[in-house]
């Protein structure tokens, strides 16, 4: 488990065990709901905010987070990311603050700088009138002491795309219209009131439905439970669960890359920039914030996760599909609407670690050898891998590919520069390969473990997988029987 966030993570998975203990009984009723809620925070005395009954209202929050719903009864929202009110109240509303280095000195270089007369003398020290206030940061600046410090909420400051402001209240309002799913504002939030919507009660439904759900494991999680625990061993513990089967999304990958390697063989003929379309918090920022780029520049193969969905849905249209990663945003996609022929759900690693865990399963080491994708495909979870699994197709495919420039962009900073030069006509090169988390999808905002730590798992077992083409690999499914593009529409 990650430790940044440590308690926030407990809290949460806690109450997603003893919801989905109640969802395999189909006894989620709103008497047992409440029961979670006074179990956890049994009172009378508070274990962590200032009341019980704060204390509490979070927790409803996070039941409804569990149970796939709002946080905010009385204010629904359609976003998968969503705010816990009654836990979003302990961060300074104001961003400067004058702090007790001030030396109320003669010069009142802040009082002199302030253009807003925002500033003026105290007791003792300096003061600002937040009413007047503009936070241009003049007064900090000016400072000889620096006694004035620019304090960013940690969410804000996370949001790579501005999506974030406050109310009235000082409560935070997530912007839908500008929200990517990135998923980087839950986890760093100290107080745990941002989450993401959990869709683990559907799955136990379909599961208990007698439906055949298949679950969908994202190249990352190679690496995310230890060193001994292959795509095998998940595979193993999810059948155990109720799971039909276990597909690894790094076939996606493989069958990605080969579309993709076609869109960038004729793109580089017409002398257009292209970027990737892997990672979906990386294609809601080329929509909601780029769309032209969007329109002009986006790759229009579909995602890994959606390719290997639809591949097993040509094969038994009534599956239900479950894709399990690192990934918030992977929620959003299945929500997309442009999307043809989505995926059904998408879990994170501490989503399904806690399905398992409800009924007592544990993931453990087996002598099964299981690999569906190539070295390429796996490594899609990485920095450049997306763009190097293309690059083997089109090798493979006899093209030459030593005149092709790449920019490889991890992180959401990264990727808006990448994207701001796109739109400026200033990029000079050819393709981007864009990922919203720093490292890739290793990184991601709900990876199992600490990212040093998974690295050096997952090396170790991509290390045991063998040296497959990506073509050769896919010859053995049937393309042709599904669509591999955004909109549906086949070959």
């Amino acid at each position: 488990m990650q430790t940044n966030d440590k308690g926030i993570i407990e809290l949460k998975h806690l109450v997603l065990r003893k919801v989905c203990k109640l969802a395999w009984d189909d006894a989620l009723t709103p008497d047992n709901i409440e029961k979670i809620v006074y179990q956890i925070s049994p009172g009378p005395k508070p274990q962590y905010r200032c009341c019980v009954y704060k204390e509490r209202e979070i927790v409803r929050g996070r039941v409804r987070l569990a149970i796939g719903l709002s946080p905010d009864v009385n204010r629904p929202t359609k976003n998968v990311v969503a705010v816990i009110p009654a836990a979003c109240d302990d961060c300074p509303i104001q961003e400067y603050m004058v702090t007790d280095s001030c030396r109320f000195c003669l010069g009142k270089a802040c009082l002199n700088a302030c253009r807003f007369g925002a500033i003026n003398p105290g007791d003792s020290k300096m003061k600002i009138d937040y009413q007047k206030c503009k936070s241009c940061g003049a007064c900090a600046k000016a400072c000889p002491f620096e006694a004035i410090i620019h304090t960013e909420r940690p969410c804000k400051k996370a949001c790579p795309v501005g999506a974030i402001t406050y109310d009235q209240y000082g409560f935070c309002v997530i912007d839908e219209e500008k929200c990517v799913h990135c998923g980087h504002c839950v986890h760093n939030c100290p107080f745990g009131a941002i989450g993401s919507k959990t869709y683990s009660v559907e799955v136990i439904k379909a599961i208990r439905e007698g439906k055949r759900v298949i679950a969908m494991c994202a190249p990352a999680t190679e690496g995310q439970f230890g060193p001994n625990i292959g795509m095998g061993a998940i595979r193993a513990a999810l059948k155990k669960a109720g799971f039909a089967d276990m597909v690894e999304v790094g076939l996606g990958g493989d069958m990605t890359a080969a579309y993709e390697a076609r869109e960038w063989i004729e793109a580089k003929k017409e002398g257009r920039q292209m970027t990737t379309s892997c990672c979906p918090a990386f294609i809601s920022l080329l929509h909601h914030h780029f769309p032209e780029q969007y329109e002009k520049n986006k790759s229009t193969t579909v995602s890994p996760m959606i390719a290997v969905s639809r591949y097993l849905k040509s094969q038994d249209p009534d599956c239900v599909t479950v894709f399990i990663g690192p990934c918030i945003a992977k929620k959003g996609e299945t929500l997309n609407e442009n999307i043809a022929d989505r995926a059904d759900y998408a879990l994170t690693y501490g989503e399904i670690v806690a399905l398992l865990d409800s009924k007592n399963i544990e993931i453990v080491p087996v002598e099964e050898d299981y690999q569906e994708a190539s070295i390429f495909g796996k490594k899609f979870a990485g920095t450049g891998g997306v763009a190097g699994a293309v690059i083997e197709v089109m090798k493979e495919m006899g093209e030459d590919v030593s005149d092709i420039s790449l920019l490889t962009c991890a992180g959401g900073e990264e990727c808006r520069k990448a994207l701001l030069m796109l739109k400026a006509g200033r990029l000079k090169e050819d393709f981007i390969e864009g990922m919203m988390c720093p490292g890739g999808c290793v990184g991601g905002p709900s990876k199992h473990e600490a990212e040093p730590l998974v690295t050096k798992a997952r090396t170790s077992l991509l290390a045991k997988a063998d040296g497959r083409k990506i073509l050769e690999n896919l010859k053995k499914y049937p393309m042709d029987q599904f669509s591999m593009y955004r909109d549906g529409h086949m070959d």
